[in-house]
């Protein structure tokens, strides 16, 4: 029953309207996020071992937090999805990415930065309403993601931007290569700059990047037992490809020393519907977010 209870308390939504330009309604102006706990029905979107888990995580807390989302004097409730233009596309499209959570670990996920790989975008969008439906998962944590790092690629289904340049090859890195390919200089494309940035913004403690089609977790820097902990649920084997010249994994995992997950889905996967695939590779994710705790 306890352990029922915790799981309730992690699955409950928001008490109040966190909307833009709402109205803010009678009474405190502070709930607690379990004020209305006998009301809420547990939907369980995980497996059984990462619900468990979970489980032994919030029991291993002193208590159950009190959290609230606070008010600056004259504005409306604290956004718990905040969503940012972070620049333009070759094309002009917004680069868009959201932040969850204000905590000290932070983790930061994108996909598609290979236009042609785009299963990750919807994965990556449900992630954030699993976690805004979820919201103590976000207790000590910051959470960026970018689902479309290359919205001009995506757009037209083609690996690069629309420069003709692999983005994954135009980070600085000891093994780069100068190139028409890979781009003439180090960060020559506003998307690959635009990542550069949020990483040197939010320095996140570890990384994942969804890709197609290799059906493997690869990794780079010292992200092995981030690797391992995202293997335990979900199919995907771990295979370590080694780092390619000028790639975002040789950049942040050997040049910066963040730990950085390849999660490479199968190719079908961009057929596939985007509940079936959260449904097969959700669960890595939420346990890359999670980590270290998960993994201890």
């Amino acid at each position: 029953m306890l352990v029922r209870k915790v799981l309730l308390v992690l699955a409950c939504c928001l008490s109040v309207v966190i909307t833009a330009g709402c109205a803010t309604p009678a009474g405190p102006a502070e709930q607690p996020l379990h004020a209305h706990l006998e009301d809420t029905k547990y939907v369980k979107y995980v497996d059984d071992g990462l619900e468990n888990a979970l489980a032994e995580l919030i029991l291993s807390l002193d208590q159950v937090p009190n959290i609230t989302y606070k008010r600056k004097a004259g504005s409306s409730a604290y956004r718990l999805v905040r969503r940012y233009v972070g620049g333009r596309s070759v094309e002009n499209k917004p680069l868009e990415y959201l932040v969850l959570g204000q905590g000290r670990d932070v983790i930061f996920i994108l996909a598609t930065i290979h236009g042609n790989e785009p299963a990750g975008t919807p994965l990556v969008q449900r992630l954030a309403q699993y976690l805004r439906q979820h919201p103590l998962m976000l207790r000590g944590r910051t959470v960026v993601l970018v689902p479309a790092a290359n919205p001009d690629g995506r757009a037209n289904n083609r690996r690069s931007n629309a420069n003709g340049v692999d983005l994954n090859r135009n980070f600085q890195t000891a093994n780069r290569r100068d190139s028409r390919e890979f781009g003439y200089k180090a960060l020559s494309e506003p998307e690959s700059r635009f990542i550069h940035v949020l990483i040197h913004q939010y320095k996140p403690d570890r990384i994942v990047s969804v890709h197609q089609p290799l059906t493997c977790i690869d990794y780079d820097g010292p992200a092995k037992t981030l690797a391992d902990c995202m293997a335990k649920y979900c199919d995907l084997p771990i295979r370590k490809l080694g780092a390619k010249p000028g790639s975002l994994g040789s950049y942040a995992g050997e040049t910066l020393g963040i730990p950085i997950v390849t999660f490479e889905l199968p190719r079908d996967a961009g057929r596939a519907a985007p509940e079936s695939v959260w449904a097969k590779y959700g669960n890595a994710l939420v346990a890359a977010v999670l980590y270290p705790d998960l993994a201890k």
